[in-house]
Order: C-alpha cells, then structure tokens, then sequence
C-alpha cells in the first residue's frame, strides 16, 4: 500500500511539473496567446452560434485556448488567455485549478466566459484572484442551453462556454478555479 501512495505522489508531481513548465513557456509568448486567443473565439463562434449572440450584449470576453487538465486522485489544470473588451485585448490572465477524487486522465479544452455587467467585469479586474463559482451569478451553458439562449433570456453575470475538448479525462471530485491578471 505504501509503494502505491509513493507511485500516486509520484505521478501527482511529475504531472504538476509538466503543467508549470508549459506555463512559464507560455508566459514568455504573449502575442502568439493574443493570436491563440482570437482564433479560439472564432472557433467557438462557428461551432456555437449562441456564443456569439452572447458576445453582443458582453461587456468583457476572457478566453482560455488551451487549458490542460491531468491527473490521478489528485489533478491540477492550467491555462494563459486574454481578456477583449470592446474588440480589443485588454488583459492577460491565468486559470489554474487543483481536484482531489475519483479521477484519472488526460485533457485539454478552451475556455470562454462572458461578462454581462459592468459589476462582473469590475469582480474580475479588482480582484487579487477571481474564484470561479463565487461571487457573481456564473452560468455554464451546456448543449441544450445554447439552443436556447438568445438576447432576451440572457439574465445571469457570466456566461461560461468549454469548446474544443481532446483527451480523455473521467471520475468526479472536489474542484477550485482561480483566474489571476497577469503582466506580461
């Protein structure tokens, strides 16, 4: 049993490891996360039209393009992306999460959440760290709500949309986001 735990501990680090790596090579290309960025919400647009009639009435658009999930029992995720307001980026941002539970895998996926209110927006610039959960009313729109958001319906702070998954990644646990400003 003990040789089992040491081998999970193992595995737990080399993969938190790997993820750190990744972000500070990400961290010295801006620009090409600024393209990612772009890119990933044209991406998005096409492969879900309710994502763009959100976009309208959004004061502020974060997108994550490639966010990395791994992990064993316990996992940890990470990704860089940019905040675009008024078609412009304004900010640069990191998302990072630690689990614990039943879990094993692999996974990347992208990562968009929309600002309805200038009060949301204001929660994410004047925080040291925004928790994803808490504090404005926050929304993931799965398949089915899509079909059926339009300008009228939207009601909620923050509308969160995960696109473009690869890998594989099952089982179920405790799980914390943090996104965090970062100057490039």
């Amino acid at each position: 049993m003990a040789k089992y735990l040491r081998f999970t501990q193992f595995i737990i680090a080399l993969v938190i490891m790997i993820l750190i790596g990744q972000s500070q090579t990400l961290a010295k290309e801006k620009k090409g996360v600024d393209a990612d960025v772009q890119a990933a919400l044209n991406r998005l647009y096409r492969t879900t039209p309710a994502a763009k009639v959100v976009a309208k009435q959004a004061k502020g658009i974060l997108v994550f393009p490639k966010v990395r999930k791994a992990g064993f029992i316990a996992g940890a995720q990470y990704g860089e992306g940019a905040l675009i307001q008024r078609g412009r980026i304004t900010g640069h941002y990191n998302i990072a999460a630690a689990s614990y539970g039943l879990q094993a895998g692999v996974q990347t996926f992208g990562y968009a959440m929309f600002f309805m209110s200038d009060s949301a927006l204001e929660s994410l610039n004047n925080s040291a760290g925004f928790e994803v959960g808490t504090g404005p009313s926050f929304v993931v729109v799965d398949t089915g709500m899509a079909k059926t958001l339009t300008t009228k319906t939207i009601r909620n702070d923050v509308y969160a949309f995960i696109f473009g998954q690869k890998g594989l990644m099952g089982g179920f646990g405790l799980q914390g986001s943090k996104i965090t400003r970062v100057n490039p």
